[in-house]
């Protein structure tokens, strides 16, 4: 392990004013976005949707990195040119999404466990030979009737960190992705105190598993009531419960914070961390690491038509800019209105 070069390579992910594109789908999950907008899940279209995105200007400006899902990384622009080298000539860092999923969690009702640990070095040492510099590992949890347990916690949060540390060894930033999702009726602090709790484990795992903070970055989810809790709270209160919570919890030894939108809409997850950003006087970077809240409009844009991939590119480009502006803390509704 190099940590000059990891912590380089991280430093370069949470850079001022530019974030994350996730485009990690599943080939099943893109089917679901696809069905929406009425596109074919063909390996092609695939293909020529995400080329479009790499191939938008705004990436040099917005995005330090782009995760990527098997298929992706090995795939070829229609001119031959590989996904990969569009995204290093944007100035962007490849990298590759390689848990295998959550699965049933023995002995835990309701709840999961990430798999994907056997085999992972192997599958690093040829990620690296394919151009990927950063990965990506998710671990999830809900709240529900006695739910999520410390089982369910502890054996995500070993799996993480052993993940982390494979990656380290391999020359890899790891995103260590914990998230606790926004379904189900609880309230913000219901979900400030899980939260928390997860963040403790994660930590206290990556320690015992000889990580380096300095060579990863944390992409936790922000502090936010479920989606059917009666009361939804302000962006001010969501942004300072979470700065709250991410202070009691991270050590400013990690570079920086990428935070997922986790389902929240477009504006939500820019303004929250553009308000995050306004408290200031952090230790840490902090910035997004988006999929569906960089996606969404360029999906609906595009619809799998040729003609509409300057349409595609413009919705792409504003919210990248958007979100861009919310990692220097310098958004407000008239930049929304007005971003050409």
């Amino acid at each position: 392990m190099n940590l000059i070069e990891l912590n380089a390579i991280a430093k370069k992910m949470v850079a001022p004013g530019k974030g994350i594109l996730a485009a990690d789908e599943s080939t099943g999950t893109i089917k679901k976005r696809f069905d929406k907008i009425g596109v074919e899940n063909t390996e092609d279209n695939r293909r020529d949707y995400r080329e479009m995105m790499f191939r938008t200007p705004v990436m040099k400006q917005h995005i330090s990195g782009v995760i990527l899902y098997d298929e992706t990384i090995r795939q070829k622009a229609r001119d031959g040119t590989t996904l990969v080298k569009l995204i290093q000539d944007a100035d962007s860092i490849p990298g590759i999404k390689v848990d295998a999923g959550a699965k049933k969690l023995a002995g835990a009702p309701n709840e999961t466990i990430t798999e994907g640990l056997d085999g992972l070095r192997e599958r690093y040492q040829e990620y690296h030979k394919l151009g990927a510099r950063f990965a990506k590992w998710r671990g999830v949890y809900e709240i529900a009737e006695g739910n999520p347990s410390h089982d369910a916690i502890h054996a995500n949060a070993h799996a993480l960190a052993r993940y982390a540390a494979l990656a380290q060894e391999n020359g890899i930033v790891p995103i260590v992705e914990p998230e606790l999702l926004m379904d189900g009726a609880h309230t913000i602090e219901a979900c400030e105190g899980v939260t928390e709790w997860i963040l403790k484990e994660v930590f206290q795992e990556l320690y015992y598993a000889g990580v380096k903070l300095e060579g990863i970055i944390l992409k936790p989810n922000m502090i936010v009531p479920g989606m059917k809790c009666v009361q939804q709270n302000s962006v001010e209160e969501v942004a300072q419960r979470t700065v709250t919570v991410l202070k009691r919890c991270v050590p400013a030894a990690v570079p920086g914070i990428a935070f997922l939108s986790g389902g929240q809409s477009d504006l939500d997850a820019t303004a929250h961390l553009d308000a995050m950003n306004k408290i200031g006087g952090l230790p840490w970077a902090l910035t997004f690491s988006y999929g569906r809240a960089l996606q969404a409009a360029p999906q609906a844009a595009w619809a799998g038509k040729v003609d509409n991939v300057a349409k595609a590119q413009a919705a792409f480009t504003h919210r990248a800019r958007m979100n861009g502006l919310a990692a220097l803390g310098k958004w407000d509704s008239a930049a929304e209105k007005n971003a050409s």
